[in-house]
Order: structure tokens, then sequence, then C-alpha cells
């Protein structure tokens, strides 16, 4: 039987959707093939294989289409550069980024961006989207009490 018709058992699928939804929550994260096949709990070969049988894509390339989805909603929405979405989202090179980028999209970031941005819709401060990502990181871990209302 052929990759492209097998899918993995029920008992493995649950295995196999922890460690995509761990991908999906963590995608700006370095993540590898030992890390998902760690928190899916079996061998990274079988591993490996069973996903790319299950969901059609190795872990890498549904890692990357993760990581340049978000990508878009950034570029879409923020003023933050190119070079800054390309980190935010878990790339380290920029070169990389831009031909994944064009490869699944079909245009450049540069070209999406400004395509996305002539239609004139505002767009959200990158200083206030990366110091709300750190404050809400902030916030889970000191547990913040609520300011006080003030007394007239």
């Amino acid at each position: 039987m052929s990759d492209a018709r097998r899918q993995a058992p029920g008992d493995l699928l649950v295995h196999l959707r922890r460690a995509r939804d761990h991908a999906d929550r963590h995608y700006a994260e370095p993540l590898d093939l030992d890390t998902l096949a760690a928190v899916a709990g079996i061998s990274k070969y079988h591993f490996q294989r069973m996903f790319t049988a299950t969901y059609g894509l190795s872990p890498a390339a549904h890692l990357c289409r993760r990581r340049v989805e978000r990508a878009q909603d950034l570029l879409r929405v923020t003023n933050l550069t190119v070079t800054e979405v390309c980190h935010a989202v878990g790339f380290s090179s920029l070169g990389s980024f831009s031909s994944r980028f064009r490869e699944l999209v079909g245009e450049t970031p540069s070209e999406f961006q400004r395509r996305w941005a002539a239609t004139g819709a505002p767009r959200i401060p990158g200083c206030f989207v990366l110091m709300w990502g750190l404050a809400e990181r902030k916030e889970c871990a000191t547990q913040e009490k609520p300011p006080a209302p003030e007394h007239s």
C-alpha cells in the first residue's frame, strides 16, 4: 500500500495530533523532528512516516506552511518590516523565508505586503504587536492584579 493511501491507526492519530498541535502553537520557536517526535512519544522515523502519510505533508513542511500563514497575517495587518516578520514567525534566514513564502503564496513577502497596504486599511504599529506579545507572557507569569478603582 502506498504512503498516500495509508493513515495512522486511531491510537497513533492522537499522538500525531498532539505533535501537530504543538507545532501550530509553538511555530515561532525552533522545532525539529526530534522535538516533535518526542511530543508525540514515538520514534522520529516512525513519526516522520506516519505524519506524512496521515496529513500529506512532512512535519517540516507543515511547520513551514504554518509559519508562512502567520507571516501573511502579520504582513497584512501590521507595519512590521519583512525582516521583523521573518524572525517573528520562526525563520532564521530572510532568504529562506522569502523563497518559501514565494513558493507557497506566489509572490514575495514585500509584494504581498505592498498589495495589502494599497487597500488603505489601518495598520497596527509593529511596536504594539511586539509589546503586546511580551506583555501577554508577563501577565501569565506574574498573575498581575487589576488596578484598584480610583476614588473621587
